[in-house]
């Protein structure tokens, strides 16, 4: 064989070299103050939820402050910290209703 021919053949049987692919840029992480607000109007509508079932007088309060404090801060779940709020305003309310059906802060069933 002479050069020009296996010059063609090196070139023929090449794979053409991958380009990379442009790397996506990574979302920005958020900031600290941001991850805190989000775990606030987590815990928030968690307490909530739960203060609906047991310790409204407690966990109602508690739930309203931690979304008052999550929507304040800026979080990146401000319709679970609204929940969280509602729930809270919830509780109160059960509270409430307990202590005029009862007439007492605790209730019991029976």
């Amino acid at each position: 064989m002479n050069a020009p021919d296996t010059a063609i053949r090196s070139r023929a049987t090449r794979t053409p070299a991958a380009s990379p692919a442009p790397a996506a840029s990574p979302a920005p992480a958020p900031s600290p103050a941001v991850r805190q607000a989000d775990g606030m109007a987590v815990a928030s509508f968690v307490l909530g939820l739960v203060g609906l079932l047991a310790m409204n007088l407690l966990l109602g309060p508690a739930s309203i402050v931690l979304a008052a404090l999550a929507l304040r801060r800026g979080t990146t779940r401000p319709g679970r910290a609204r929940l969280g709020l509602a729930l809270g305003v919830a509780d109160l309310a059960v509270l409430a209703w307990l202590v005029a059906a009862d007439q007492t802060w605790s209730w019991s069933i029976g």
